[in-house]
């Protein structure tokens, strides 16, 4: 096959891909509409389904959950891992909401506690801890009508999703959106300048700037940013817990860690796996068990995945 041949079947194939996302993206659009019980509803319908299909995601899952909670039998973490999935369906559904829908409907939807955490009365700078629960995006909505902030992303490999996502978290008070190549630079700048730090630091990133601390008993790879920042830019830590509910979402803002960061940055990391794993607790299925959380493994042991 000549190049060019080669190359008008690469173009052909990306509009059909740019036209298929598209048209998903519009129906989705369409979805907004809906009220929240019909869009739970489809999300059920669609959880289920991608459980019953999604065969190396419900690997991951299972294989998360087991080594989470070796407790429990293993019907009862299928169980979970079934409810998981819904939830996690019907959290991106409801993403169809905070990207189209209007504010005043958000503000009905997504309930907020403890607002008076949000900033310090004498402006310490504020990291928002932001475990990765299924609402974490409904969270990061409300913490955007509250107050700009910034905030860490990651580019996504379709275009088209990309830049409706991208819109969605930039509908409010402009916040400040990075991406992960950028580094910590920026954010300890906007921290010094006011902006609270919406921070998710609960996945494996691989062994640079991570430490192993357990996380449910196992060890696995942190990265220590929360500490780091924390003492860099004399920032205090406020947890932000977002619970999916069945009139939309209660997102927690907790009171400030007291004595963080200590003098050791193991000890602050081994302590923030310890409280995620105490909310994790609360409502397990509604934790991201689909990331391989344990993908890095210290020297000499094997792989989990």
């Amino acid at each position: 096959m000549s190049r060019s041949r080669r190359g008008r079947k690469k173009e052909a194939a990306s509009s059909l891909r740019q036209v298929a996302s598209t048209s998903l993206v519009g129906l989705l659009w369409l979805l907004h509409w809906l009220p929240l019980p019909a869009l739970r509803a489809l999300g059920a319908v669609l959880g289920r389904l991608l459980f019953a299909i999604g065969r190396e995601r419900r690997r991951v899952a299972l294989l998360n959950l087991r080594l989470c909670f070796p407790e429990l039998e293993e019907a009862a973490r299928r169980d979970l891992a079934r409810r998981h999935f819904i939830a996690f369906a019907r959290a991106f559904l409801d993403r169809t909401l905070l990207w189209w829908a209007p504010r005043t409907r958000l503000e009905r939807l997504i309930r907020l506690e403890g607002r008076e955490h949000l900033t310090a009365a004498d402006g310490q700078p504020t990291i928002l801890l932001a475990p990765h629960f299924v609402g974490l995006d409904a969270a990061g909505s409300m913490m955007t009508m509250q107050t700009p902030l910034v905030s860490v992303y990651a580019n996504q490999k379709n275009p088209v999703f990309n830049d409706v996502l991208l819109a969605g978290r930039l509908r409010f008070n402009d916040p400040v959106l990075l991406s992960r190549q950028d580094g910590m630079r920026r954010a300890l700048k906007c921290l010094r300048e006011g902006l609270p730090f919406y921070y998710l630091p609960d996945m494996d990133y691989g062994a640079r700037d991570a430490v192993f601390v357990p996380f449910f008993g196992v060890p696995a790879a942190t990265i220590t940013g929360v500490s780091r920042l924390a003492r860099i830019a004399g920032a205090r830590v406020v947890p932000c817990v977002a619970r999916m509910t069945a009139a939309g979402y209660t997102i927690e803002l907790q009171a400030p860690w007291e004595s963080f960061p200590g003098d050791d940055v193991e000890a602050d990391t081994r302590r923030m796996n310890e409280y995620i794993e105490s909310q994790v607790r609360r409502m397990p299925e509604q934790y991201f068990w689909l990331h391989k959380r344990f993908k890095t493994r210290p020297p000499g042991e094997p792989r989990f995945y």
